[in-house]
Parts: C-alpha cells; sequence; structure tokens
C-alpha cells in the first residue's frame, strides 16, 4: 500500500470521526460495507474509484471544499499500474443492445434488494447466440453505481475443452478484489474459500461470473452472505444450484430484432425496404448472435441492399455458412456446444432435424432414435439443460438455426440410408397413433384396443384431441408422404379416422388437403364406396372450413355418383347433405330443401342414425333461412325428441354435437320472431355444450350469436362478455367470427 493511500485512510477516518459516526453508521448512510470502509481507513485497501468516494463524502455530508480534498486523496493514492475494484471491461457491441426490457427489469429489481438476507444471485441461461453475456454486461454497466465496492466481469471459459477450475477462479477474484498478497499468503490455497466467503460478506459488489461450464465450477464463487450480486450467465441451465433466480433467455420479438438490426445497418437503409430487413431477421431466427452477424455483414457492404442478403439467406442449406463475418461464425457458436454432449445426446441432436414439425414428444423424439420412452425423455432433458432444445409444457422445438445446423451434423455424421430409416420409423408411428386417436371420435371405435400400445396416452377423447392437435404438422408431412410413396390404403385409413374428429377442429386449415388426399387415394384404389365416401368429406371440408360452396358443389356431385355406381345408399343419403348444405350457403332454397328431404329419407332406409339426425338438422337450417321459423321450431323440437329417444345408441360427442346445433338453430329462430329471452336461453345452452366438448370453433360462433341476441335485449354489458370471450378463444376459433365480434366491440364503445 503506498504512503498517498495510507494519507486516503487517514483522512476518511478524521472526517468519520469529525462528523461523529462510527464506521457502522457511516456504512449504513453511504452504501459502503462496513469491511471496506474499515480496509480504507487502516490503508489495507486502495483509495477507492470516484463513486465510492460520492458516496462514502455524501454519507459523511462533506460540503464542497472538504469533498474536493477527500476526492484529491483518493486520486492521488491510485499507483501507477494500480486496477482499482470497479474496472469494467465491456466489450464492442454493449451500445446498440435493444430489447430485453423485462430481464433488464428483473435484474434491476433484484439488485435493489439491499435488506436481503442473503447475496442476491441470477443465472441468466439460454441457446448459444441469444445474448447472454451482453445482456449481462448491459446491467452490469447500468447497475453499477449500486454496487460501490466494485463490479467484476469473470471469464469462466465454459466452452473451453478444459476450462480454468474453482481454486484458480476464486483466486483471479481476490486479487481483483484488491486483497492483499500477504492475507492471500496467510491464507493459504486452502484458506482461499473462507477468505473469498469473508471478503464477499463485507463488500455490496456485482460480480458477472460469464460462460459457465457446470454448477461444480460456480458453486465456489458463490458469496454464502452479504450484500454482493452475482450474475451467472451459462449456455446450461445450471439446474443443481440452489436460491438463484432464474432467467432464461431466448431469441428477441421481431420488433426488437429489427431495431437491433436497424442499430447496425443505418435507419435510413432500414426504412429503404423494411419487408426486407424483417426477411433478415426471421431467417436469422431473431437470434442475436445471427443479427449482429447481418448487421455487421451489411454494415461493411454498403453497395448491398437489405434485400439482397435476405435473399441470400434464403436457401436454407446455405444459411448457416452465410451467417459469417470475419472470424464470427454462428455456426461455430453451436459447434461449441454441441462437442460437449453425450453420444446418445449428439445423435438425438442431430436427428431432430429430420422432424417435419417444429415440436415433437418425448414419444416422437424416442422412434426417431430407437430408444425406450424414458430414455428419450432423460435425453432430451439433456439438451434442454445443454441450451440446445427448447422445452414447452411436454413439447421440445429446435430452434430454426439450431434445427439447420442438426441437419448438417446428420449429413456429416450419419448415412442417408440411416436417416431415411429414422424418419420412416417416425411417421410409421405418426400415422398408426393418429388412427387410434382419431378412432375415438368415430362411433363404432372409441377408446384403443386394450393391448395397444403406442408410446402416448390416449385413455380419453380429450387426451386423444390433445395428441392430434399438438402432433398434426408432423402427422401431416408423414400422411404426404405416404401419398406421395403410393401408400394409398394407409392415406385413406388415416382420413377415415379422422372424419368425425374434423368436426372438433373445424379452422385448423388442412381438412380440405387432408381429405383431397384420401379422395384421390380412393380413386387410385378403385373402390367407389371409399372414393365417394372422401369425395363427401372433400365436400364438406371446401365448404365448412373454406367456404367454397360451388367447389364443394362439384366434388359433392362425384360423390353422388360414385355412390350410385356403387349402390352405396348412406354415401349417397351424405352427398344429398352437403349439395343441401351447399345450395343453402348460396341461397337456394329450392334444391336445397329437396337435397335434405332425399337425405332423411336415404337415411331411414339405411337406418343410420347419425346421419339422420345431421339431416333433420338440415331441414330446419334451410327452414329457418327461407324465412320459417316457426316451421323451423317445429322440426327442432322433432329432432330434439328424435334425439333422445335415440342417444343411446349415438356416438356422445355427435349426440352432444347435435344437441348444441339443435339449441343454436333453435335460438336464432326465437332471434328471428323477436323473442329476445327466449333466444338468449336457447344459446347459452348451445354455448354451454361447444364449452364442455372443447369445440373451439363453434364455441366462438356461438358466443357472438348470443352476443348479438343479448344486446338486441337491451342486454349491453352481458353482450360485451361474450364478444370479449370470443375474442380471448386464440386461433383455433371462426375467424369470420372473431372479426365480427370485434366489429361488435367497437360499436359498443362508440358513443
Amino acid at each position: 500500500m503506498s504512503g498517498q493511500g495510507a494519507a486516503f485512510g487517514a483522512l476518511l477516518r478524521e472526517l468519520r470521526l469529525a462528523a461523529s459516526q462510527t464506521i457502522e453508521g457511516l456504512a449504513e448512510a453511504s452504501g459502503v460495507s462496513v469491511r471496506g470502509i474499515g480496509d480504507l481507513e487502516r490503508g489495507r485497501r486502495a483509495a477507492p474509484q470516484r463513486r465510492t468516494v460520492a458516496a462514502l463524502a455524501d454519507g459523511l455530508g462533506l460540503d464542497e471544499s472538504l469533498r474536493e480534498r477527500l476526492l484529491a486523496a483518493a486520486r492521488a493514492g491510485r499507483a501507477p499500474g494500480y486496477s482499482p475494484v470497479g474496472v469494467r471491461a465491456f466489450p464492442r457491441g454493449i451500445d446498440d443492445f435493444v430489447g430485453r426490457e423485462p430481464q433488464v427489469a428483473r435484474l434491476t429489481e433484484l439488485a435493489g434488494r439491499r435488506d436481503a438476507a442473503q447475496p442476491v444471485v441470477v443465472a441468466v441461461s439460454g441457446p448459444p447466440g441469444a445474448g447472454k453475456t451482453t445482456l449481462a454486461l448491459h446491467a452490469a454497466r447500468a447497475l453499477a453505481d449500486r454496487f460501490p465496492d466494485g463490479q467484476l466481469v469473470v471469464d469462466l471459459c465454459g466452452t473451453d475443452d478444459e476450462p480454468p477450475a474453482a481454486p484458480e477462479l476464486v483466486l483471479r477474484v481476490l486479487k481483483a478484489l484488491q486483497v492483499a498478497d500477504r492475507d492471500l499468503a496467510q491464507a493459504g490455497p486452502d484458506g482461499h474459500p473462507a477468505l473469498y466467503r469473508q471478503v464477499m460478506a463485507d463488500r455490496r459488489c456485482l460480480l458477472v461470473l460469464d460462460d459457465a461450464r457446470d454448477e461444480a465450477q460456480v458453486r465456489p464463487l458463490l458469496p454464502a452472505a452479504g450484500a454482493a450480486m452475482v450474475v451467472v450467465t451459462s449456455r446450461r441451465m445450471l439446474t443443481g444450484l440452489d436460491s438463484v433466480h432464474r432467467l432464461p433467455l431466448g431469441e428477441l420479438s421481431p420488433a426488437e430484432a429489427a431495431a437491433f438490426l436497424t442499430a447496425l445497418v443505418g435507419a435510413e437503409r432500414a426504412a429503404a425496404d423494411p419487408d426486407a430487413l424483417a426477411d433478415v431477421a426471421a431467417r436469422c431466427g431473431h437470434l442475436p448472435l445471427a443479427l449482429r452477424v447481418a448487421g455487421n455483414w451489411l454494415a461493411t457492404r454498403t453497395g448491398w441492399t437489405v434485400r439482397r442478403l435476405a435473399d441470400r439467406l434464403a436457401a436454407e442449406d446455405r444459411r448457416l455458412d452465410a451467417l459469417a463475418a470475419g472470424d464470427v461464425r454462428v455456426a461455430a457458436a453451436f459447434d461449441l456446444s454441441y462437442r460437449q454432449l453425450t453420444p446418445s445426446a449428439a445423435r438425438l441432436f442431430r436427428r431432430l432435424a429430420l422432424l417435419p414439425g417444429p415440436d415433437t414428444g418425448a414419444a416422437g423424439a424416442a422412434r426417431l432414435t430407437g430408444q425406450a420412452l424414458f430414455d428419450a425423455e432423460d435425453t432430451l432433458e439433456e439438451l434442454v439443460e445443454a441450451g440446445l432444445l427448447g422445452a414447452y409444457g411436454e413439447r421440445y422445438r429446435l430452434h430454426d438455426l439450431l434445427r439447420l445446423y442438426a441437419r448438417s451434423r446428420l449429413a456429416a455424421e450419419e448415412s442417408a440410408s440411416d436417416a431415411v430409416r429414422a424418419r420412416a420409423a417416425l411417421d410409421d408411428w405418426l400415422l398408426d397413433t393418429t388412427v387410434v386417436a382419431g378412432r375415438w371420435f368415430e362411433p363404432d371405435h372409441g377408446a384403443p384396443p386394450a393391448d395397444w400400445d403406442g408410446a402416448v396416452d390416449l385413455s380419453s377423447a380429450d387426451r386423444a384431441r390433445v395428441w392430434l392437435q399438438a402432433e398434426s404438422a408432423n402427422w401431416l408431412a408423414a400422411l404426404r408422404a405416404a401419398a406421395a410413396e403410393g401408400a394409398h390404403p394407409t392415406v385413406v385409413e388415416v382420413a377415415e379416422a379422422l372424419h368425425w374428429f374434423s368436426d372438433q377442429w373445424i379452422f385448423w386449415g388442412h381438412w380440405p388437403e387432408v381429405f383431397g388426399t384420401a379422395a384421390r387415394s380412393a380413386r387410385e384404389l378403385g373402390d367407389p364406396v371409399l372414393e365417394a365416401t372422401h369425395l363427401n368429406y372433400h365436400a364438406w371440408a371446401l365448404l365448412t372450413c373454406e367456404g367454397r360452396p360451388h367447389d364443394s358443389l362439384d366434388r359433392s356431385a362425384e360423390a353422388l355418383e360414385a355412390a350410385r355406381r356403387a349402390g352405396d345408399v348412406r354415401q349417397e343419403a351424405w352427398a344429398h347433405i352437403y349439395r343441401g348444405l351447399a345450395f343453402r350457403r348460396l341461397g337456394d332454397h329450392g334444391p336445397a330443401a329437396g337435397h335434405m328431404h332425399g337425405a332423411v329419407t336415404l337415411f331411414e332406409a339405411a337406418g343410420d342414425l347419425h346421419g339422420g339426425l345431421q339431416a333433420r338438422h338440415g331441414r330446419a337450417l334451410i327452414l329457418m333461412d327461407s324465412g320459417r321459423p316457426e316451421e323451423a321450431l317445429v322440426v327442432y323440437e322433432e329432432t330434439l325428441a328424435f334425439l333422445e329417444r335415440v342417444q343411446d345408441r349415438l356416438a356422445p360427442h355427435i349426440a352432444e354435437f347435435g344437441r348444441a346445433g339443435m339449441h343454436s338453430g333453435m335460438g336464432a329462430c326465437h332471434a328471428l320472431r323477436r323473442r329476445w329471452a327466449d333466444s338468449v336461453a336457447h344459446h347459452r345452452a348451445a354455448m354451454a355444450i361447444w364449452r364442455g366438448t372443447g369445440n373451439t370453433a363453434m364455441e366462438s360462433r356461438q358466443l357472438v350469436h348470443l352476443g348479438e341476441a343479448l344486446l338486441a335485449a337491451g342486454r349491453r354489458a352481458e353482450a360485451r362478455e361474450a364478444f370479449v370471450r370470443c375474442l380471448s378463444l386464440g386461433p383455433d376459433a371462426d375467424p369470420q367470427r372473431v372479426t365480427a365480434a370485434r366489429d361488435a366491440l367497437a360499436r359498443l364503445d362508440t358513443p
């Protein structure tokens, strides 16, 4: 310690005694720790940085002349080569930090916990390139004034082959905190951990431990007491650490990604083609590292347009190679994590690139590798822990760029034939499970056979629905592959199993494709009954899901011809139903009524109760649309009575579907007669059924009908509740009804 540094300590003690303050009192008034003030006064610590001196001066209540005298003593006490505790080496690029408002707010909140019983430890985790280090350094700079005893950034080199061990890191921090060499020598290597805990307990420091390899490397560096804050960044989740505030970090939002790119390439260039800027951001997966590389590429190539780079990144097989600027490569960041995986985790990571959809469950992952289910779950969790896989409930998802990286590793490390076999095993399982799940909704099937073992829980219709929806992108791709390979019996079987389920998820968006593909496969098989069946399903999808009555009429005409050719009365009846509904949509009520009457007759002849229920309902709808609501009400009442008589012979969910349709239609009939109380009662009854069955599309329709009836009845508050509920239902709602609900709310808000 220099004599000048000792002079600062003597002056500080003199000023403290003159102010009649104890060390403890000054610590409380200034925010500088008791240990820190004691070390300064005894000359055991170098003169502090300016912000610490200012805090001490404020705590002492010094006037300007004494404050300047204390600052001058501090400046004089800094010997040449001295590295004060508060030195912070922030890398270039931190000044263009954008977004992460919730994470910064959380760190700021935690930094303000002065009354914490123990140090605050925050673990920032996320995939390679998510900007963990940048966030930590940004926060460290923003929060520096709250930690007057210093701010340290320690690179743990966790992705190196041989990262520094904990004893080396402890010694490095102690030296950075200006612990005297004699104290280090006196404690000896075995005593350094205890000395570290003591020093950290006495100082209000901010410690950033960057790029941690695992819990064992970090644990010895976490203080047990005091007012320090430690921010640990790691690609791993560090699940084994206790008493830690966790801050997971993913990609930026589209708006944040665009702002980040704009900061790098300039506002004028970004504004010239905002669509291209959005495309670049999307093709970077909104990942900060990729965005920085892309932005730097453009910044150094002023002759390039943003669109030119967007087009360069459009080719998936070259995207990772294109995301390189100088010695910075996105793929290299992924390499560091990949090479630390166990062989089984690396294999699963590679094969996840074979997934056609955005995510999977554990059972699907198991099919890719041939692992047992529980082994696959453990391997997936290893990938999650390593920051290479996102977990969302029971689903697992690769980031877009990590998927491309996994694909490159698959091509480099496994044969094409192995990849084909793995994908085929997945597709076979997907289609088999789709059939079993879909049959929950088929009148003649229901629960899976007792001996079925498909590795997923399909013990109820609700569970089957959840699986079908969650895996839809995957099983749809498998269905497409089956059709392309000419596996027509499989295509037809899958579509048949999904027939009644499609009513539960009307606005998924792909039913016309599913049933159109199946109709073509049925034609290839040369079976007119199958052809008529799937042409009818296609006619339904075109009409109900896409609102294309003319195209639906063409398809139902083909179905009618095929059914008559096959002599199949049931499919002939269904063709009449779909023709009747299409004519109804076109406002041509004469043909509509004729076809629906024909359907009722044919279903009765065939003894088809499910079809008969649908046809009776169709007759009532057409009467109502024809301006004959009283006659329609009579048919509705008769149909409800019919349903009650035969419901023990109907599939329960089909009976409920029919009952809800009856109440909805009766509510509409009463509305036409301006009997609002009756209308509201029936619409509420229908809505309760739709909600109970989980049919979001039909619930959204019913909520709009209910809201309109409530409005007409003068019950504005209840109407508002119905419209707001409709808007809250999410993407499975009827988009037309969502628009209607939004318009109705706008009218309600207009004075």
